[in-house]
């Protein structure tokens, strides 16, 4: 027992590090994946019937296979046909931010949906165009909608990040993993990486749900 708690607190800091690579991944995915899933979602909700139908394939395709297959298929498969030299960094961020995409993609074409037609309708009578209306009256109240949403993709995300280690990605289970094989204490480095992987999931979570809070529209159903 002493010497399993003597080989976390040496190895903590290192596992530490490790986490803020998990974190890294995650916030980079979640903004590549914001970046590609709002067109998608303007696209679905407004877009004419072969669009939807085009971003229909694509949010089953990325959401209907598994992310380490997905990362194997970038890594090993994709990237080496075409002799591009990548970093198991950047495709862990890049196919996490795919599948994301494909997630917050449905998370904003619902908020944008719960919103009532009628304000198109009337940004229409006043003179302004679809974009401008999607803009600055559709966009602003469905972020609102959408932080819950987002809340549950970064805890899915975080989780999900740890399978990153299968690339060589220097994550928090790829030094858990390092320190355990040198020390033999598994079970005490295991539990200590999942309980790291709880905090970073609380306080991300915990954050999101403050903004949420912050950014409540007064008598407006969230």
């Amino acid at each position: 027992m002493i010497k399993s708690l003597l080989v976390i607190q040496q190895g903590l800091p290192y596992m530490l590090q490790g986490a803020v690579v998990n974190v890294i991944v995650v916030l980079s995915a979640m903004l590549f994946g914001f970046m590609l899933g709002l067109p998608l979602a303007v696209g679905q909700v407004y877009g004419n019937r072969f669009l939807r139908r085009i971003i229909g394939i694509y949010v089953w395709f990325f959401r209907g296979i598994p992310l380490l297959v997905f990362l194997f298929l970038f890594y090993f498969g994709l990237f080496t046909w075409l002799d591009i030299n990548v970093s198991a960094f950047m495709v862990a961020t890049m196919v996490l931010g795919l599948i994301s995409s494909a997630y917050q993609s449905q998370i904003l074409r619902g908020a944008i949906s719960s919103l009532s037609q009628g304000q198109m309708k009337a940004a229409r009578a006043l003179g302004m165009s679809d974009t401008k209306a999607i803009v600055f009256i559709i966009l602003p109240q469905a972020f609102r909608l959408s932080i819950p949403g987002w809340t549950n993709e970064y805890a899915i995300l975080l989780k999900d990040s740890a399978v990153t280690y299968a690339l060589g990605v220097t994550e928090l289970m790829s030094r858990a993993h390092h320190i355990a094989s040198r020390t033999y204490e598994h079970l005490a480095i295991y539990l200590a990486a999942g309980f790291i992987f709880l905090i970073f999931t609380y306080i991300g979570t915990k954050a999101l749900n403050i903004l949420h809070k912050k950014v409540t529209i007064p008598g407006c159903s969230q």
